[in-house]
This record gives structure tokens, C-alpha cells and sequence, in this order.
């Protein structure tokens, strides 16, 4: 075959495979089924409408299809009902303060604050064009006022918020903590209530003398005004409107030593002396301590309520309170200005 023929079949090829002969090849190129991903349809979203102490409110809320409660704007609604809100840009959370209540919400997270417990509700917080919303449940779980759901409308209204409680009890602890106040009584340790308090509760006597926070010491017989709704926590904890100190507000550094009764002494005087052994109350309080009762020194229950001498037996749980007047003994001496019987273990 010459090299004239050898060519022309050479272009011959060519030919096919840029013209007709490319109709063959099509058929392998063609997608199959299998690879075919379908396009997934958009989220339906429907538009919230929301209301505030029945007025309308500047922004509106959102509900996901499929998603169990509608998502309402933060700010709008939570500064409506009186809340101060803090935005803290290192954990994109935000702290809620209304008098005693505080609460704290972060981006993401489906654990809201109450009383320095954590709760659950479903949902998360989302943050969307720099706003805040929270499930709806917020509003009524987490700050206690009405929610109502009709269609594509919420409304949030304040409840009563006088729905309080009056408690009586001894102070048995103090407690600042990075400016989260509170005060327990009734019990140390689990035991008792905690009464939360804020820059709005207020401190008297029982003849309406205005207190402070700093006025309050330990073994005071307070009478806590302080909400219904309370932590699941032990102890538990409740928010506080107002303390009335209506015993010992004249006392300041009292220390105390919850324990048990090691042995009761007599003195040749008559006079009867405790050597508790337990706990020391604050850093200054003692762990082992004898504490010489007086004529002044009152033996009540945790309520305050007077109870009877006999009742300081040997292995008896009590607290004892003194003030810093200490011999330089092991253990040391002091004159006991308060002994709360606790009650008996079950």
C-alpha cells in the first residue's frame, strides 16, 4: 500500500471520529440513574407574629417545618417585660438580670440557667442577622411569664409577680461570689433553702429599719419574702424579694461550728460548757471548739423557736455560735451566744 493510500484512509478515520462516528461514543457519556442526586427542596419557614402585653412587637419570630415550638426574638421581648440584658462577646451568651432574677442564655446551647441550675428545653438558641431568638418555652419556663401560641401568633405577657412566700430560719451561711449573692438558712450543707438575692432586695428589722446586705451575719433569725418557684437543686434555691432580720441584728463576725455534741461539762460554778466537734461555718470558724453556755445564750430549733436545755445531750448535731473571743487553748474556749438544735436524722 503507498503512502498516498495510507493518508487517505488516515483521514478517513479523523473524519468519523470528529463527525458521524462521535454518535457512538454518545452513549457512554450519558449519566446513569444511579449518579443522579435529587436537589433537596428548601425548609419551609413560617413567619411568627408576636405579641407583648398585647402590644405588637418591633420584630417577629420564626417556626422551622418539623420543628417543635416557634424561635422568638431575645432582646425585643425579654427588655419589654423590665430585663436588663448583657451581651458577653467572649461565649456569644447573654446575661438576663430583673431584680432577683437572673438567668443566662448562650448561642447553641440547650442549657439555660435558673437559679444557678441548668435546664433543658428542647432547643437551642440560634443567632440570626445579629439577633437573638429562643424557643418560646423560654419565656414561661426559664422567666415565669404567660405564653400563648394561636396559629402563626405568640403572645407574652407578665404574670402576677407577687405570687411570694414568707420562710423563718436561722442564717447558717453568707455567701459573694462574684457578685452572685445569697444566704442559707435553715440547714448547712444540703439542707435548708438558699435565698438568692439581687441589688433590688431589700434588708430591714422587724421595726422597719433599713439594713444591708453587709449587715447580715450568721445565726440571725431572719424572715425570708421569697418566690413559689424554686431549683430541684439541694439545697434548693429561690429568688428573694425582701429580709427582715428579727434577731440579732445588733450581732457582726459571729463565727459558728455545725457538729455534734462531744461531751457536756459542768463547772464547779454550775455553769454547762460544749465541746462540738464538726465544721467550721466560715475560714475563721472552728472545726473543734468548747463553747461555754451563758444566761444571754439562746437554744433554739432551726426556725428560731426556743427549745428546752435537756435536749444538749452527747451526740446531739448542732451549730454553735460565738463571736471571735477565743481562749488560745486546743481546743479553743468562747461563750456561746446561739446553740441550734438541728433535728435528728431519720
Amino acid at each position: 500500500m503507498n503512502n498516498v493510500m495510507k493518508k487517505g484512509i488516515a483521514l478517513m478515520a479523523l473524519s468519523m471520529v470528529l463527525g458521524g462516528g462521535a454518535a457512538y461514543a454518545a452513549p457512554n457519556m450519558t449519566p446513569q440513574a444511579d449518579n443522579v442526586k435529587p436537589i433537596a427542596a428548601p425548609i419551609a419557614v413560617e413567619q411568627i407574629k408576636v405579641t407583648i402585653n398585647g402590644e405588637a412587637a418591633s420584630l417577629t419570630g420564626y417556626q422551622k417545618g418539623g420543628a417543635q415550638e416557634a424561635m422568638l426574638p431575645l432582646r425585643t421581648i425579654a427588655e419589654s417585660l423590665g430585663f436588663t440584658l448583657t451581651w458577653k462577646q467572649e461565649d456569644s451568651s447573654v446575661d438576663l438580670s430583673k431584680g432577683p432574677q437572673w438567668t443566662n442564655v448562650k448561642t447553641g446551647a440547650d442549657s439555660y440557667s435558673v437559679n444557678k441550675m441548668l435546664k433543658t428545653l428542647g432547643t437551642a438558641p440560634e443567632l440570626m442577622n445579629n439577633t437573638m431568638y429562643v424557643p418560646a418555652s423560654f419565656f414561661q419556663e426559664i422567666l415565669n411569664v404567660s405564653v400563648t401560641k394561636e396559629g402563626n401568633s405568640v403572645a407574652v405577657s407578665a404574670v402576677e409577680q407577687k405570687k411570694t412566700v414568707l420562710t423563718q430560719g436561722i442564717i447558717t451561711a453568707i455567701r459573694d461570689v462574684e457578685g452572685h449573692k445569697s444566704v442559707q438558712i435553715n440547714g448547712v450543707g444540703t439542707e435548708g433553702v438558699v435565698l438568692n438575692v439581687s441589688n433590688e432586695t431589700t434588708y430591714q428589722t422587724a421595726d422597719g429599719t433599713a439594713l444591708t446586705f453587709a449587715d447580715l451575719t450568721l445565726g440571725q433569725k431572719v424572715e425570708a419574702e421569697h418566690s413559689l418557684v424554686a431549683t430541684l437543686s439541694l439545697p434548693p434555691q429561690t429568688p428573694t424579694y425582701k429580709i427582715t432580720v428579727l434577731e440579732g441584728s445588733d450581732k457582726k463576725g459571729i463565727l459558728g461550728t455545725a457538729g455534734a455534741i462531744e461531751e457536756v461539762r459542768t463547772g464547779d460554778n454550775g455553769a454547762t460548757s460544749l465541746l462540738i466537734k464538726g465544721t467550721g461555718l466560715t475560714e475563721q470558724s472552728q472545726k473543734e471548739i468548747v463553747l461555754q453556755l451563758t444566761e444571754q445564750t439562746s437554744i433554739v430549733n432551726m426556725k428560731g423557736e426556743a427549745v428546752d436545755k435537756s435536749t444538749l445531750a452527747k451526740g446531739t448535731n448542732v451549730i454553735g455560735f460565738y463571736d471571735a473571743m477565743m481562749t488560745k487553748s486546743l481546743p479553743p474556749i468562747g461563750k456561746a451566744w446561739k446553740i441550734v438544735v438541728q433535728p435528728a436524722a431519720e
